[in-house]
Formats: C-alpha cells, sequence, structure tokens
C-alpha cells in the first residue's frame, strides 16, 4: 500500500438533504457512517425509484440544522468496544431509537423534533396543495448510491478554479473529505477499482465516480443555486466530481487518519 494523504474532515447528515455536521471522529460501517442520513423525508409526489423530498426540489432544505439530542450516545455503536473484544468481524448494533433521537433547527430559529407533525407541515407547506410527507427511519444510510463518498479538497479547489471562484466544499456533502498529495484534482478517481485502508483499521472499495445532480449548485449558508457549477462538471468533468465505496472492513476513522491505497 501507498501513502497518498489523510483525512482533511469528516461529516454525516443525520437528515436527508438537509445540513450536515462535522465530526471529530466516526464509526464506519457496512452500511455507512454512522448515523448519517439516518431520517429521510418521503414525497408523494416524487418517483418511487426515488420517493424522498430532498434540495433538488426545495433549496431551502440545506438550512435545516439536525441536531442528535443525546449526541454522546449518537457517535458510536454502544456495544463497539465488546464487539470488537469478542473476535474480528462482529458487527455492532444501533443504538436504541430513543438514543438517536434527532431535533430539528428550521432557518427561522424555531426548533422541532424530527418526527413533529409541524415539521413536516412547513416543509409541505412549500410544495403547494397535494404531495404528503412521511418521515423515513433507517439503520442503512439512506444515501443516493453507495454507502460512503469521498471528495478531495483538491478537487473542490481546482472546480473553484475552473469557475472563477472559490467554492465551498460542503456544496458536495461527501463523508470523508481527503486532503491528497496530489496537488491536482480529481486525483481520487484514479481509485476506482483499488481499495482505500483509512486510519488503523478502516478499509473502502472505491466502486464508481460519483455523478453529480443540481445538490452541487446549492449555497449551503443561503440556498441560492449556481447553476454554473453544474455545467462546467458535467461539460468538463462528465458530470462526475469524488467518489464512492463501499466499505470491506469497519471501524472508527479520525481527522488527520492517514489514507493508503493498494
Amino acid at each position: 500500500m501507498s501513502l497518498v494523504g489523510k483525512v482533511e474532515s469528516l461529516w454525516r447528515y443525520p437528515v436527508k438533504s438537509m445540513r450536515g455536521e462535522e465530526l471529530e471522529e466516526a464509526f464506519v460501517g457496512f452500511s455507512g457512517v454512522y448515523g448519517d442520513r439516518l431520517f429521510a423525508f418521503k414525497s408523494s409526489a416524487a418517483p418511487n425509484g426515488f420517493p424522498y423530498l430532498t434540495g433538488r426540489e426545495q433549496e431551502e432544505m440545506l438550512l435545516y440544522r439536525p441536531r442528535f439530542r443525546h449526541p454522546e450516545r449518537a457517535a458510536k455503536p454502544p456495544n463497539l468496544s465488546e464487539a470488537e473484544g469478542m473476535a474480528p468481524g462482529i458487527n455492532p448494533v444501533f443504538a436504541d431509537a430513543v438514543d438517536l433521537a434527532v431535533d430539528v433547527e428550521a432557518p427561522s430559529g424555531q426548533a422541532f423534533g424530527v418526527d413533529d407533525p409541524a415539521l413536516m407541515s412547513l416543509l409541505a407547506k412549500r410544495m403547494g396543495d397535494g404531495p404528503v410527507l412521511t418521515l423515513r427511519r433507517s439503520e442503512r444510510a439512506m444515501t443516493d448510491c453507495r454507502p460512503i463518498s469521498l471528495f478531495s479538497i483538491q478537487t473542490g479547489r481546482q472546480l473553484g478554479d475552473e469557475i472563477g471562484t472559490v467554492l465551498d466544499k460542503r456544496r458536495f456533502r461527501a463523508n470523508i473529505y481527503m486532503d491528497l498529495a496530489s496537488t491536482g484534482g480529481f486525483a481520487e478517481d484514479s481509485y476506482v477499482g483499488r481499495t482505500l485502508r483509512i486510519g488503523p483499521k478502516v478499509v473502502i472499495s472505491v466502486l464508481e465516480r460519483d455523478p453529480r445532480c443540481k445538490m452541487i449548485t446549492i449555497d449551503p449558508d443561503t440556498a441560492q443555486p449556481n447553476p454554473q457549477i453544474l455545467r462546467t462538471v458535467n461539460q468538463t468533468h462528465d458530470n462526475k466530481a469524488g467518489v464512492y465505496g463501499a466499505v470491506l472492513v469497519e471501524g472508527t476513522i479520525r481527522r488527520g487518519d492517514v489514507i493508503d491505497v493498494a
């Protein structure tokens, strides 16, 4: 294996399409980052193949700030130490639902439990008459595609240079942001079909480049779209930026952990 960089930052998104939270460390399991995309809102107006309400339809969703009510209990599986102490490869369990309760702060500053009907009413109000929202919860991260997304800060920097602006990395909503030794962007494309070891234990198989959509156009602080970003990714980079992976060996990743590629 050869050293290619380090973990620049770690992120999870407790509610799909809402604001993410930066972590000092994260348990990464076969189903994704622990607590990532734990909740999502299903919309009756969405297609069956992708039934969620997201920022594609309602940009302001990115301004809603979800937080775990008990962050210390939501940091990792409650029996992680015991499972790892028994034998390699034993899967830890998710905490009870009450320990993974999420509250959401709306852009107005008003706070709701994620299961509060008033929150669904607030989101649905912007959709007009007809669509019905229901809350979904899944211990398998409700990602768009693969369980783990990775993105290098060099790729974000290059895209910003191509567009002529500085791009906030949060637009790309990755779980693992990488600071790679390569000075140019899109070096992570070369990892497709290879494996990454991150930190002392976690192994991720890089499966494919990440196809992009309207989400990257939305400013994470203002919710204002900049269509030029997606046009540039589409025209110059085959509409892809960053990579998707699947976890082969579970474990805890920390900010600053080294990344090796095989």
